[in-house]
This record gives C-alpha cells, structure tokens and sequence, in this order.
C-alpha cells in the first residue's frame, strides 16, 4: 500500500516551491508578472524535484520569437548517466505568442528586463517559471524601499504590543 504525496519530496515547500529569487523583489521593481513552462530534460526534472535550483545570477530573453532562460543553474543529477544535463545550458520558455510579443516590446521600447522571481511545480507536477517584467532599482531607491519596509514591519509591531 503506497500513499501518494503529489511528488513533493520531504524538504520542499508545501506549495511546490523550488527556489526563488529572493534579490531580484529588492534590485527590480516588478510591474507585470507571468507564468511559462520550461523545456526540460529528465534529469533536470529529477534534479528539481530534490530542490536543486538557484535562479540568483539568471535572465530571462526573448531571441527570434522565442524566450529563453539563461545561466539558471540546475545541478546535474547525481545518479545520471552520460546523458545528464549541463548544468547552465540555455532553457527554452513556453509562452504564448501573445506574451512573448509584449515581453518583447516592454525590453526594446521601455527598457526592462525580464526577471525569473521563482521557480516551483504547480499542482499537475509540471515545472513552471513565474517571470517578473521589471525595471531596474537604483542604489538610493533600493535604500528607500528597505526603509519603508523596515517601518512598516516596527509599525506593525508596535501596534500588535499596544
């Protein structure tokens, strides 16, 4: 008698998460998000599922109609054979048409980047990548939103005690 536990290994995250990409919240401020499939090859999806990703230095482009995500490091899989993945190749987006165009257009017309935010499974097991369209923070504007982030979390705690 097997249980099912929806594919989650024991230290991942309740809602499927992988990894997320925690500085790009702080170094970007995020308008527009989107969720795209990732083309995958089977060890990289094993790899996945033990919670081996990291999207820090990442970037996502769009190149002959075509998104893809770069210098994502998905480790190789331990127990791989000869056929195991690079572990920075290059990933290929699944987007609609219609996404892909906007992406496109926001990057050359207004100058923002596309940002990975956070990598997980969504509740059929599938890998998806939610993509932030965002404009990049300078120093002082990064200053600024940490402090109002730090009053706001002593405001919060202040009212809690009183």
């Amino acid at each position: 008698m097997s249980s099912k536990s929806g594919g989650r290994k024991k230290g991942s995250a309740g809602d499927g998460t992988i990894t997320e990409n925690r500085r790009a919240r702080r170094d970007f401020e995020v308008t527009e998000t989107f969720e795209a499939g990732l083309v995958l090859q089977g060890t990289e999806v094993k790899s996945l599922r033990l919670g081996k990703a990291n999207l820090a230095h990442s970037f996502a482009t769009v190149r002959d109609g075509e998104g893809f995500l770069l210098n994502a490091d998905i480790p190789e899989y331990t127990q791989g054979n000869r056929h195991n993945h690079k572990a920075t190749q290059p990933r290929k987006l699944l987007l609609h048409k219609r996404e892909l165009n906007k992406l496109m257009a926001a990057v050359q017309r207004e100058g923002m980047t596309i940002v990975p935010l956070k990598l997980y499974f969504n509740e059929h097991g599938r890998a998806k990548l939610l993509l932030g369209l965002a404009r990049g923070r300078k120093k002082a504007d990064r200053r600024d939103v940490e402090k109002k982030r730090d009053w706001q979390r002593q405001k919060a705690r202040l009212l809690r005690e009183g």
